[in-house]
């Protein structure tokens, strides 16, 4: 459920949206091979999204944010040659991050195997045995 807004708003879940003007976006030239175009546009760009100042999120979940993935949450992206692509590219690559960081599992509860799993078990065991049992050399008296 994770996208990006058209007003570069952060969608994560149908009931928690992140505005813009929470998250800090930067241009970098994004270096490495590419010549010219590579090392004098500002094409890199970086997201990042401050866990503690964010008025969106609840107090649990920005403790939930910060234990798991840290005070700021930063993604980046020099993937194309785009400016507006790579600020696509970061913007999502953050929701997801924000996303996994905010997901709450619910804990295992310990189950007993059924009769029926315990007896094919020992049925699947003994088969295996004979199989083994048939590949060894047979002793002449």
């Amino acid at each position: 459920m994770v996208r990006v807004l058209d007003n570069g708003s952060l969608q994560i879940r149908p009931r928690l949206v992140i505005p813009a003007d929470e998250i800090d976006l930067r241009v970098t030239t994004s270096g490495g091979p590419g010549g010219q175009h590579a090392n004098r546009s500002l094409t890199r760009v970086i997201a990042s999204f401050h866990v503690q100042r964010s008025e969106t999120l609840h107090d649990a979940d920005r403790e939930l944010l910060s234990e798991r993935v840290g005070a700021v949450v930063r993604a980046s992206s020099s993937r194309h040659r785009s400016q507006a692509q790579n600020r696509t590219a970061a913007l999502e690559h953050l929701a997801e991050k924000i996303a996994q960081g905010l997901e709450r599992q619910t804990p295992r509860r310990a189950s007993k195997p059924t009769r029926a799993s315990k007896i094919r078990r020992v049925d699947d065991k003994k088969a295996r045995g004979r199989v083994k049992e048939q590949r060894r050399r047979a002793i002449d008296d």
